[in-house]
């Protein structure tokens, strides 16, 4: 019973969201209380909330000032030497955008946070998206899938946890897994070639210049040079180095899977007009001219970054505390001033109160799924139901396996809930617990875009995409990315 309730309740979260029928936040509060009812423990709904606001507060946490810090150093120019040559790559070439969204969400992935790389990679790539109306669901999938193969470092999080359920050391782990994960991320990188070969075709190859001038043409006037991209003439009559490129954004959609989400036309030019002044924001914020920026102390901001980095991969202090302590010296140091400091403050809240609202609505659902049995009922009854002549293959059962429930599930409740299952069957028949170790990985590119993993909130949140267009678009893709690691790794002979 419990398990039918339980992929009952997923499946309800996830139709109302597709459907948009409920916002994300109130379907992740909603439904486990309706469904914690029908299990009959809806007395113990506020210990489960409780367990899941504990268990996800440090989280929740670290996003708010993981987002300050970034922000901030997105104000002082930090990143803009990164923007300018992704820029000068890309052009205006909607092809070329979508590889360089991969190929930037992969490089920044290094760092083993999703939440930092989401932050970084929309932020440079969300103006020239906006700018050319090209669909932003596009940018969010691809950067969600490039982080997902990523995710595999041994600092980034799942390979630690299978390292530690099954008393494995991460680098067996891991380094034999290269091969596989690099073929997964070319499949990546094509798979960006595809799409942005299918956003060309839709959009043709523009300059910058000449999307200017079709704004004008509608009306949009007031244009600011963003970064500069090789060379040309910036718009607002400015010249010199710098591709133009505005900050008033002509209104588009985008954020559906095809050009423009279907809304009705009063309801879009409502939704247009409210908008705009925070497209305004969006698409000024790497102006080389910004009072923001910070040149003279450019080489203190990257000390700073690299060192906090540094720290969180050698796990010096918890991630939450070394970015509370980043966000705070970095506003110290940039931005002397109180009023400054509040206003740097106020220009990020919006992000921070809507990617916090939605890990702490995230914590009721995990806590309610797992407060009542349901995820681990899930889970027995899936590996009770592996037939008996797949025993000698329980690597690749494993591998097959871990893409939907590491999407179900959270990578805890996978990796020390599931895996030391999975990987005492398969040393019954024979398989070895690096095999299957190795195999749990194959899930995380679709892993990313769970409801349950809190960064994949700041994507959307950032890049303005409903949740359900996100994962009507992703998963497919996302899916198809794992069976390429997992056919790589039985190639490989590595699974």
């Amino acid at each position: 019973m419990l398990t039918i309730l339980g992929f009952a309740m997923i499946a309800t979260f996830l139709v109302l969201i597709m459907l948009k029928k409920m916002s994300p936040i109130a379907a992740l509060v909603l439904i486990p209380a309706l469904f914690c009812v029908f299990v009959g423990k809806g007395a113990k709904l506020g210990d489960y909330v409780l367990d899941g606001v504990t268990s996800l507060a440090p989280t929740a946490a670290m996003l708010m000032f993981a987002i300050v810090y970034f922000g901030v150093m997105i104000d002082v120019g930090l990143f803009d030497p990164i923007v300018r040559a992704i820029l000068k790559f890309c052009k205006a070439d909607p092809l070329r955008i979508v590889v360089g969204t991969a190929v930037l969400a992969a490089i920044v992935s290094l760092d083993g946070d999703g939440s930092t790389t989401f932050m970084i990679t929309v932020s440079a790539m969300y103006p020239l998206y906006k700018r050319l109306k090209m669909s932003l669901v596009v940018m969010t999938g691809v950067a969600a899938m490039a982080n997902g193969v990523m995710n595999t470092l041994p600092w980034g999080g799942p390979t630690a946890r299978a390292a530690t359920a099954l008393k494995l050391d991460a680098s067996d782990i891991f380094i034999p897994m290269i091969p596989a994960l690099a073929v997964g991320l070319l499949g990546v990188l094509a798979l960006s070639y595809v799409l942005g070969r299918r956003e060309r075709k839709r959009l043709g190859v523009l300059t910058l210049d000449e999307v200017l001038v079709e704004e004008k043409e509608t009306g949009s006037t007031s244009e600011t040079v963003l970064v500069g991209a090789g060379t040309g003439t910036g718009a607002g009559g400015g010249s010199g180095s710098g591709t133009g490129f505005g900050k008033k954004a002509a209104p588009t959609g985008g954020s559906g899977s095809g050009t423009d989400a279907d809304i009705d036309a009063p309801a879009a030019k409502d939704h247009e007009g409210a908008e705009e002044s925070e497209d305004d924001e969006r698409l000024a914020g790497l102006d080389p001219n910004r009072t923001t920026l910070r040149p003279k102390l450019y080489w203190f901001n990257a000390l700073l970054t690299v060192t906090l980095l540094t720290a969180m991969i050698m796990e010096l202090l918890p991630i939450p505390v070394l970015f509370l302590l980043g966000a705070a010296l970095a506003l110290t140091v940039n931005f002397p001033h109180m009023p400054d400091q509040k206003a740097r403050l106020g220009a990020h809240a919006e992000n921070v109160l809507n990617v916090a609202g939605m890990v702490f609505a995230a914590a009721v659902f995990t806590g309610v799924l797992t407060g009542t049995g349901m995820v681990d009922s899930m889970a027995n009854w899936l590996v009770d139901n592996i037939p008996d002549g797949m025993g000698p293959h329980m690597a690749f059962v494993t591998g097959v396996l871990s893409i939907p429930l590491t999407y179900f599930m959270s990578n805890d409740g996978f990796y020390f809930g599931v895996l030391p299952v999975l990987a005492e069957a398969g040393q019954a028949h024979g398989v070895s617990s690096l095999e299957i170790a190795r195999a749990s990985l194959v899930g995380q590119p679709l892993h990313m875009s769970s409801p349950l993993v809190p960064a994949v909130y700041v994507l959307v949140g950032m890049a303005k995409v409903e949740f359900g267009d996100h994962t009507r678009f992703v998963v497919k893709w996302a899916a198809l990315t794992s069976l390429v690691i997992l056919a790589a790794g039985m190639l490989f002979g590595i699974i």
